[in-house]
């Protein structure tokens, strides 16, 4: 399925490195962009059932998934994380490569912002850029985001690939260790290298 994601660019990060920030400029852009998050929720909705035979009804409030319980779950129990991925990923997929094909006839650079991309492996895409935020930023960010204790918020990074190892793995790093004013020059110096390579 390589020719599916001719056009494609994955943009991925770590969790609390500016990623959706990101994303949000290039939509603004006028990039086209599939956001695996999105698609995973909505796999994650129509699939309520599924998530009650994996892991017991009380992760269902009024027929939709619980994801702040599930979570719970997810990023302290790896064996919970494994059976979760092995049962949503096959879906997502599915319904990343139906919407690529799309943007595959347009012929033109598109992002697909997907959050694990290093840790799934799940999609053949050279073309890789990564927001980039050092560990200290990252975890800071966390905890003022979601009122994680450091404890907590160690976990939820420690559930991800080394920031400093996707780094290594990238074909583009866009670096958002400082101010918005940086981080916006730094998605216009990725624009272009996009115009560069394309």
């Amino acid at each position: 399925m390589k020719d599916l994601f001719k056009h494609a660019i994955v943009l991925t990060g770590g969790i609390a490195t500016g990623k959706s920030t990101v994303a949000s400029i290039l939509e603004k852009e006028s990039f086209n962009i599939i956001d695996a998050d999105k698609v995973a929720h909505g796999v994650l909705d129509e699939n309520a059932e599924g998530i009650t035979a994996l892991f017991g009804s009380q992760y269902i409030k009024e027929g939709v998934v619980d994801r702040k319980a599930l979570g719970s779950i997810i990023f302290s129990q790896p064996k919970n994380r494994e059976k979760l991925e092995n049962f949503l990923h096959p879906l997502i997929k599915e319904e990343i490569e139906s919407q690529s094909a799309v943007f595959e006839k347009i012929k033109k650079p598109y992002i697909i912002d997907i959050p694990l991309f290093f840790e799934t492996k799940n999609y053949d895409i050279d073309e890789v850029a990564l927001v980039y935020a050092p560990l200290k930023v990252q975890r800071e960010r966390l905890m003022a985001r979601d009122g994680f204790d450091k404890n907590e918020a160690n976990n939820r990074i420690d559930s991800q690939i080394s920031i400093e190892l996707k780094k290594t793995q990238s074909s583009f790093v866009i670096d958002n260790s400082q101010d918005m004013a940086y981080l916006s020059a730094e998605v216009e110096r990725f624009i272009a290298y996009i115009k560069n390579r394309r």
